[in-house]
């Protein structure tokens, strides 16, 4: 059985010089079988911003109402996905990008009517995943679902959907061997900020449910736990340090493990 990798890349990692790009095509090129998931919701904040729609958080999600995910549309599935995608192919590696509407990969329903558009997975259809690997394309995917449960009369066919548990569900599906979480911080820290370099499945929990883990570091857990739980590994690292993408992969090395 082929072992895949899955690599989430939280917005607030990239530069104008990226080592994760750079790592990605390292490992490409040494036969690793890899699947990108990218965030960016700050880049759709700057966006919104220019456009002059406020933006609500309720809860540390972004409330998406048609003009919201219009915008999240084009900047996470247009912009910020090509620039990864072209960023890639010009390094030297081979990748396709794509979003959870592709191919109806993410099929999803609204999570909370209170949020909008926004999408909790149903089901994952790895079809056009495995179809770009056998192409040796690394697949780029923005964090976009397709509406397929429930969808009201001129809805539109697609949902805004948090990147973290979207790459816990993909992991999840495809039965990857890791999921690496690239973060613009160290690991997971306890109550009193100690760094904790491995967790198990009951101990990951217990950090949400005692409120030690909270705001973005939530979800991320909630994205190892997927993985954890389909027998694979996760690995929380610091996007920001040259190398962190290998370590991880070829080392088993991060600041925080998740197994």
């Amino acid at each position: 059985m082929n072992k895949f990798i899955v690599v989430k890349i939280g917005g607030a990692t990239f530069g104008k010089h990226d080592p994760i790009l750079e790592d990605i095509v390292a490992l490409q090129k040494k036969g690793v079988i890899l699947v990108v998931v990218h965030g960016g919701g700050n880049v759709v904040t700057e966006w919104l911003k220019k456009q002059g729609i406020p933006t609500t958080f309720v809860r540390g999600e972004r409330v998406t109402d048609k003009p919201a995910l219009e915008m999240v549309a084009a900047v996470l599935g247009g912009l910020m996905n090509k620039q990864i995608v072209g960023t890639i192919n010009t390094l030297g590696g081979r990748a396709v990008g794509i979003s959870g509407v592709d191919g109806m990969l993410i099929q999803g329903k609204v999570s909370n009517a209170e949020l909008g558009y926004v999408g909790a997975t149903e089901k994952v259809d790895i079809t056009v995943i495995t179809a770009l690997i056998a192409g040796s394309f690394i697949p780029v995917i923005a964090p976009l679902s397709y509406y397929a449960v429930d969808r009201p009369v001129g809805a539109l066919p697609m949902l805004n959907i948090n990147g973290d548990p979207l790459a816990g569900d993909i992991a999840a599906a495809l039965h990857a061997e890791k999921l690496v979480f690239l973060t613009d911080v160290r690991g997971v820290n306890d109550v009193n900020g100690k760094l904790l370099p491995k967790l198990n499945q009951t101990e990951a929990r217990a950090l949400i449910d005692s409120g030690a883990a909270n705001g973005g570091m939530i979800p991320k857990i909630n994205g190892c736990l997927k993985i954890a739980a389909a027998g694979g590994t996760a690995y929380i690292a610091d996007g920001r340090e040259p190398g962190a993408l290998i370590n991880a992969v070829e080392k088993s090395i991060a600041g925080t493990i998740i197994r």
